[in-house]
């Protein structure tokens, strides 16, 4: 399914009624969240806390642990661990483009009596019973910001750094083709708050241990470039096993460094990075220039995305989830530049 629908002013006033109605408010991001998930989340979060609405934040990660690149994240006071956490009426989840992205808080969500998504992935598969969903979006934070407005609650530095940190990221430091003027001007607008976009970035993109660079520099000296693949398009991968974090007592997130710098190869059009979680599991990570649909390929198989950035889970020994990688590359459609 591709999401087309953008949220209706009746949807917009449906959710600010719903989180302002008295009850309690649980706010979602992903599994294995992102600077856009959370950030969104804590943005929206710390909005309602100035309302005095009793909110919390989670996300359905076992164990919970909050990836290191994200520790600097306002509004940090609000997060619980799902196994703290007692039901909630009204569940609002950010960026979770599919159910089964909520992890074990799957069933907290499915069983509130409102359960709202907030989103910008065309992949969205219309799980929640209330949609705000706007796949012109850059970034859900920019959805977020909107939530915050409407909510009537001043944008203080703390909620801007929350945006500002999904925003940021989202769009690859406003590099990405989804990039508009308006897009800058929002950043402008959460600037004008005193917020530090310097921090923000440095945080995100310049503070990694030595033991990251080491995986690093290892996983770009086994990487391998099939010219030939997607029809001549290209395709470069590389694999990362747990055994391997292990040895530099690395989490998983330690990871995500790689595919950024794999995806800048001139030679193909689709980088790709295989993972391996602490279950065994291989979380796939796909970046492509935009002659392939990326979330089309990642869809096909169980995951989803954007069309210049998507991934799945798959399972088995690597080279069997490359062959699926390849046979569903090879399957989509090339895109005009």
């Amino acid at each position: 399914m591709t999401w087309t629908r953008s949220p209706a002013q009746a949807d917009w006033d449906a959710v600010v009624a719903a989180l302002t109605s008295g009850e309690k408010v649980l706010l979602l991001a992903h599994v294995s969240p992102d600077a856009d998930a959370l950030g969104s989340a804590l943005a929206v979060g710390l909005a309602l806390e100035a309302r005095g609405v009793d909110v919390v934040v989670s996300y359905g990660d076992d164990p919970f642990v909050l990836p290191r690149v994200l520790r600097s994240l306002p509004g940090q006071h609000l997060l619980v661990a799902p196994d703290s956490l007692t039901p909630h009426p009204v569940v609002v989840s950010f960026d979770v483009s599919s159910i089964e992205r909520l992890g074990v808080l799957r069933e907290a969500a499915e069983s509130a009596a409102t359960f709202v998504a907030v989103d910008h992935h065309a992949s969205y598969t219309g799980f929640a019973p209330l949609s705000l969903v706007d796949v012109t979006a850059p970034a859900t934070a920019v959805l977020a910001l909107e939530l915050v407005d409407r909510l009537g609650v001043e944008l203080s530095v703390d909620i801007a750094t929350a945006v500002y940190s999904g925003l940021v990221t989202d769009t690859g430091s406003f590099k990405y083709a989804g990039t508009t003027p308006g897009t800058h001007e929002v950043a402008a607008r959460l600037m004008r708050t005193g917020m530090r976009h310097d921090v923000v970035a440095r945080h995100i993109y310049d503070d990694e241990p030595f033991a990251a660079l080491r995986l690093l520099g290892a996983a770009l000296d086994r990487s391998v470039l099939e010219e030939s693949a997607i029809g001549g398009l290209g395709l470069v991968w590389t694999v990362v096993s747990a055994d391997e974090r292990d040895v530099l007592d690395l989490p998983l997130d330690a990871v995500e460094r790689v595919i950024d710098v794999l995806r800048i190869a001139t030679e193909a059009e689709v980088a790709c990075v295989l993972k391996q979680d602490d279950t065994r599991a291989w979380r796939v990570s796909m970046r492509s220039k935009g002659r392939v649909d990326v979330s089309q390929v990642a869809m096909s198989l169980g995951g989803g995305g954007h069309r210049y950035a998507a991934g799945f889970t798959g399972h088995g020994e690597p080279g069997e989830v490359l062959r699926s990688v390849r046979a569903a590359l090879d399957a989509a459609p090339h895109l005009p530049e």
